[in-house]
């Protein structure tokens, strides 16, 4: 059985502490493996505050990924950045190529990614369609490597889940929480993380608010006898392919 690793693909450099944060910490936690890649530092739309600062694009690109490594570390997470531009993030097989790349050689046993549908913006479905993409094809011995040669056995992936994290307006997203993970033990690492992402401090009440109503739901729907904590805390997913068990529980 393959090593847990867990692989988390980001439209932009803060979107992975947001809406996964307590996901990545929770199995850095467990000593397992994880891997954030982010497509974009979110620097023409997610960065306001150092555009009207006066900075240049390549410093906001520096700023954005300082910040991004450094809530990482805080969740004890890897991470690596693809640098392919936002607003729009543009679709291509180049890109779907790296990622299949970096799926050969993560070997990810779960991914967590965007839904599909956000109206409010488009990077979002577009870095969901490009690890779609890029989960069918790291499976096949027969779809070159960027380099252009040929993966081995050991190198092409398995079918790992797929798990959509909740989006910022999640009602206009077609998004529909059928997991509910309990983040309560790395909530503070989580907290931490969204600390080191001054350039979007008006997400840090939103998202601990959310996890905390999301908590509320973990203990609604734990069963009775479970006594879980009145602080418990929690993040939503959308899981995206069929669970495959042989026991129903």
């Amino acid at each position: 059985m393959a090593d847990p690793s867990l692989l988390v693909v980001s439209a932009h450099a803060g979107d992975f502490v947001w809406r996964a944060g307590g996901a990545i910490a929770a199995a850095a936690m467990r000593g397992e493996r994880a891997t954030v890649v982010c497509l974009s530092y979110g620097e023409r739309g997610e960065s306001a505050s150092q555009w009207l600062a006066g900075k240049s694009l390549d410093e906001i690109k520096a700023i954005r990924r300082a910040e991004a490594e450094a809530a990482a570390a805080a969740l004890g997470s890897d991470i690596e950045f693809l640098d392919l531009g936002d607003y729009p993030l543009v679709e291509s097989q180049e890109a779907v190529a790296k990622l299949v790349d970096v799926m050969r050689r993560v070997q990810p046993t779960v991914v967590l990614t965007h839904p599909l549908v956000d109206p409010y913006n488009g990077d979002h479905p577009a870095a969901a369609r490009m690890a779609l993409q890029a989960r069918v094809l790291a499976q096949a011995i027969g779809v070159a490597n960027s380099d252009g040669t040929y993966p081995s056995s050991d190198e092409i992936i398995g079918a790992p889940p797929v798990f959509f994290f909740e989006p910022h307006q999640p009602e206009q997203c077609d998004f529909k929480p059928n997991v509910l993970l309990d983040i309560t033990a790395a909530f503070a690492r989580k907290k931490a993380a969204m600390e080191c992402l001054p350039a979007q401090k008006h997400m840090w009440e939103y998202y601990t608010d959310l996890a905390g109503r999301r908590g509320v739901q973990v203990r609604r729907n734990a069963g009775p006898n479970l006594g879980l904590p009145h602080e418990t805390m929690g993040e939503a997913y959308m899981r995206h392919y069929p669970q495959v068990t042989s026991v129903l529980d």
